[in-house]
């Protein structure tokens, strides 16, 4: 992979490693079993500059391109998927923050949430909404200069820990964005437990009763929640998944290789049994297929290309299923220890399948993914019949 980077990009990927190695790896296990995240590893994200590493230099961040960023998240996610998904939604708002929101919201979010002084969630999935994300029931009301809301929000990541969320309701019928800090009345939070994966990333519901929020915490314009705001977001989070899914899918090979180097069954190792080496096959090749479509997606995001849409759609869909065929086939391999709490491998099989269902599901990929195919149909189709048209003169 690494002739495919720069030379800031290489370097940057050597830290980043060295820093998973340390740090995170160690916690893994760890916040899975306590269901939470350790805080000093949080701070240990922000002294680093790791929680604003693709955010603007003025605004305090450290004005890494999104390969680099790519590549942070990938170390992460090879250490803790959930730590990963902290990485994910804090980025996501800031990144919403950015794009669509107003000077004085950038010049007082970006900064804290770049330090990491403020943590952020995203307030978009609901009891009865995950993919129809147009259908929020969440209720926002004009009340003279404020807007009050009601409703709730669940498997809001680190919505336990977060100190403002991106809260997406309809107000009087349109679709809109707000940015709501915790400590607002009005807004209470219940930890959730027992996730399949994911497990330390302090999922939360968080219910708005009467919340009184003013109008300069809404972000962008009425109408524009979803289409707009919301849809930069999730494709945010969908590059980030995708990566995260490549370090997931690494750990699965790496703990496939030892495990299989070392234990012997019928009086060998396992490697030398055809199946075994099959399997490690696939990951080795899906690894190396998802990287490089992680890769491009990024270099066309860095370049603002418009085709940097589908390329993250793909990549999220490949690497995300990748990972959980990988993840399974390293349970399988492992026995009976695969099942164990002493390995990772559970873990690692219940994070896998989380991802390939946040920040749109495998399914929906397949339709924005084919829908693009179709765009493409409709361009061959002109270009085929501007070309007769050409030959008939």
């Amino acid at each position: 992979m690494r002739h495919h980077l720069t030379r800031e990009q290489a370097e940057a990927l050597d830290e980043f490693q060295s820093f998973a190695d340390r740090e995170i790896v160690p916690l893994g296990d760890d916040h899975h079993r306590q269901q939470r995240t350790r805080p000093e590893i949080i701070r240990r994200l922000a002294e680093r500059g790791y929680l604003g590493l693709p955010l603007p230099r003025e605004l305090g961040g450290g004005g890494r391109d999104m390969v680099t960023f790519g590549l942070l998240v990938g170390e992460v996610g090879r250490g803790c998927s959930s730590l990963r998904s902290l990485l994910t939604v804090h980025t996501m708002v800031a990144q919403s923050i950015l794009r669509w929101g107003t000077r004085a919201q950038k010049e007082v979010w970006i900064p804290r949430l770049a330090s990491g002084m403020a943590i952020a969630a995203l307030g978009l999935s609901e009891p009865g909404t995950g993919s129809d994300a147009k259908s929020v029931k969440t209720e926002a009301t004009p009340d003279g200069g404020d807007f009050v809301l009601h409703g709730h929000k669940k498997w809001i990541t680190y919505g336990q820990l977060a100190d403002v969320l991106l809260v997406f309701a309809r107000c009087e019928g349109e679709p809109a964005a707000f940015l709501v800090e915790r400590e607002r009345a009005g807004v209470s939070i219940e930890p959730i437990e027992g996730l399949l994966g994911l497990r330390g990333s302090m999922t939360a519901s968080v219910h708005f009763d009467g919340c009184r929020i003013p109008d300069e915490n809404l972000v962008g314009r009425r109408g524009l929640g979803i289409s707009h705001v919301a849809a930069a977001a999730l494709d945010s989070g969908r590059y980030s998944v995708a990566w995260g899914s490549v370090g997931l899918l690494q750990a699965c090979l790496d703990a496939c290789v030892v495990y299989t180097s070392e234990r012997e069954q019928f009086g060998v190792r396992l490697k030398e049994h055809q199946l075994v080496r099959r399997l490690v096959t696939d990951m080795i090749t899906n690894l190396s297929a998802a990287r490089l479509l992680c890769l491009e997606a990024g270099r066309l995001r860095d370049a603002r290309d418009p085709g940097a849409l589908a390329a993250t759609s793909i990549a999220k869909y490949f690497a995300s299923t990748a990972a959980a065929r990988a993840a399974d086939d390293a349970v399988q391999l492992h026995g009976a220890n695969g099942c164990s709490s002493d390995y990772p491998l559970q873990r690692y099989l219940g994070d896998a399948k989380i991802g390939e269902i946040i920040e749109g599901s495998s399914q929906i990929q397949q339709i924005t993914i084919a829908e693009y195919g179709y765009q493409e149909y409709g361009a061959l189709r002109s270009r085929a019949g501007q070309s007769s048209g050409a030959a008939g003169v």
